[in-house]
């Protein structure tokens, strides 16, 4: 099915506002959790508009730079998004909290931010159903994990991973600041900006690995190819496919696919270039995704 931006336009408002709310409130209160969460929340809304370019660039047309077209171009900016989370999510929310131990200093007003945390939490947690809704729409009947890493969309699974990492450090966030005023202890807030450097680090990995494997180029699951082969097999001019065609994803409901035939032996060459343009059609009706097909007439020998 194809991309809905409207989870990356509801992470984009709900994180610039909470990013503007995070940093008033750490101004007044002082907590070094707050100033995480602020960073944290700034990044996501860069990560919005850089998820929002990449979706637009991978609609251009193919040209003859790229004959294939720009599909590519949204698995590159969520490749990017995840570096982003580890380097200035993960890694300034750490050298904040590293330093808050370092320098320890008393949260004042902690009201502030108890009310900015739950603003924040109940606009994270739109955001979050509105991505978890759309992802499922995409997963069906799969189950959670296995549709993460079957998913061709990271636009939606991103957006999924740094909702869920914005609950997590606004829950740990609160933690830090309610136990740091409780037993007068400033470590509890530096602690709690450490312990959120820690869970956007490990979203990022996970979301850079996910990236990565779409970037470098995945192909079609096993069993759509096996139902495209099936498909191709009942056109009376063909003899026989037994070598899987080739098959790569360009973008999520963009696919290439390289599929050698061996065709019946009597076919004249106008037959054999009807036949062709018959299993393309076929092919295309039931499987809309597969844009780009290249059906090449193989010798029995080489299928």
């Amino acid at each position: 099915m194809p991309a809905s931006k409207i989870p990356v336009y509801s992470a984009l408002a709900a994180n610039l506002a909470i990013a503007i709310t995070k940093f008033v409130a750490a101004g007044i209160t002082g907590s070094s959790a707050m100033i995480s969460e602020g960073i944290h929340s700034l990044v996501d809304t860069s990560n919005e508009i850089l998820l929002l370019l990449g979706m637009n660039k991978s609609k251009k047309p193919a040209d003859k730079n790229r004959p294939f077209g720009y599909g590519k171009e949204l698995y590159f900016w969520a490749f990017i998004v995840s570096i982003l989370i580890f380097g200035l999510g993960g890694g300034i929310s750490f050298y904040e909290g590293i330093t808050h131990l370092q320098h320890p200093s008393s949260i004042t007003n902690p009201m502030w931010n108890y009310i900015v945390l739950g603003f924040a939490f109940v606009f994270d947690g739109i955001s979050f159903i509105t991505a978890l809704k759309e992802f499922n729409r995409q997963r069906k009947f799969l189950p959670f994990w296995k549709a993460v890493k079957r998913s061709k969309d990271p636009s939606t699974f991103v957006v999924l991973f740094e909702d869920a990492a914005d609950l997590l450090g606004l829950i740990v966030a609160f933690l830090g600041v309610y136990l740091g005023h409780l037993f007068n202890n400033p470590y509890f807030d530096g602690i709690a900006s450490v312990v959120i450097g820690i869970i956007l680090t490990v979203i990022s990995i996970l979301l850079a690995r996910e990236s990565r494997s779409l970037l470098m180029g995945e192909s079609i699951d096993e069993s759509i190819l096996n139902e495209v082969i099936t498909l191709a097999q009942t056109d009376p001019a063909v003899s026989l496919i037994n070598q899987n065609p080739l098959s790569m994803y360009m973008a999520p409901e963009e696919i290439i696919l390289l599929m050698p035939v061996v065709f019946k032996s009597h076919l004249s060459t106008p037959d054999l270039t009807e036949a062709i343009d018959r299993i393309k059609i076929q092919i295309q009706n039931n499987f809309p995704s597969i844009t780009k097909i290249f059906i090449t007439p193989a010798p029995e020998s080489e299928t």
